[in-house]
């Protein structure tokens, strides 16, 4: 059942501001005598008198200027939550968290916040850009950004395309330590590596005509794939790092990639979200925004 006070405040403002049952009611589509038995339903309610009935024109009491007070106010929230709540539904306002790799944040994602931020100005961005996966549960985290196979969950995933690994190194690195030309040649190498948990050392190379898990060895691990891309870059080791990640070193002569014939590993990139009926208008904004272009850059 519908709540009629916000109806009764508007009839008794009316009340009020006409100083009669029949000019106010009549404002509002209502006899006299019903616009007075409306009043004193309130009244009633309220356990005081708001209006005084014994001269001509009506006059409210000290509870009835306060009653009046009151509702004029919770009126205007309510007109003005209506409006927010309306305006939201055309432009999206609100706060995203966001979850992204390093790499993919630095080099994918950051370039598109600036067309994002000026097309969806009501809408505020948290970023977080960590390598761990982390529980988007715990993180209250709205989008995440994952490589890898997806465990099945209560999560909605958008696929945005496939990452390809390359080896990398420095020509000052090679030109010191040779240039590997087989998986068997990594022994004597300096392998980067990473040292959160889900990461193993074992590169899978294509060895033989198949793909198999070859272990690694090196002097030198970081948690997040911007830290490996710089120690390659000072030429303390290869490492192993998404296409889009060393795109611009590779164009630039920076770094050099090795064992291309042997590099066959591709992982699905996605965008996953809390499984709901429907995301936040912000959430579908920000996933529609990024979708595309996201997936041009991973080409």
């Amino acid at each position: 059942m519908s709540d009629p006070r916000a109806w009764e405040m508007k009839v008794f403002l009316r009340v009020a501001a006409r100083g009669s049952f029949s000019a106010g009611g009549r404002d509002m589509g209502m006899t006299p005598s019903a616009t007075a038995k409306l009043i004193t339903r309130i009244e009633e309610r309220l356990g005081v008198r708001l209006i005084e009935r014994s001269t001509r024109r009506l006059r409210l009491t000290a509870e009835g200027d306060l009653y009046r007070e009151k509702a004029e106010a919770l009126l205007r929230d309510l007109d003005a939550f209506d409006a927010e709540i309306a305006g939201g539904a055309r432009l999206p306002t609100g706060l995203i968290r966001i979850n992204v790799s390093v790499p993919f944040g630095r080099h994918c994602l950051l370039p598109l916040l600036p067309a994002f931020t000026d097309s969806y100005p009501g809408i505020d961005l948290d970023l977080t850009l960590t390598d761990e996966v982390v529980d988007l549960y715990a993180s209250q985290a709205d989008v995440a950004f994952r490589t890898g196979r997806l465990p099945d969950s209560a999560l909605l995933a958008v696929r945005l395309g496939e990452v390809r690994r390359r080896i990398v190194a420095s020509p000052d690195y090679l030109a010191r330590r040779g240039v590997p030309h087989s998986p068997s040649d990594l022994e004597r190498h300096d392998c980067l590596g990473f040292n959160f948990r889900r990461a193993a050392a074992v590169w899978p190379l294509k060895t033989g005509g198949r793909l198999m898990d070859r272990e690694v060895h090196g002097r030198i691990q970081a948690n997040n794939g911007e830290t490996v891309r710089h120690l390659a870059l000072l030429g303390l080791g290869l490492g192993r790092l998404a296409e889009f990640h060393v795109r611009d070193d590779i164009a630039a002569g920076r770094l050099v990639t090795v064992l291309d014939e042997a590099m066959a590993d591709r992982e699905e990139i996605n965008a996953v979200y809390i499984g709901r009926e429907r995301a936040p208008r912000r959430v579908q904004a920000f996933l529609d925004f990024m979708t595309p272009r996201l997936r041009s850059a991973l080409q």
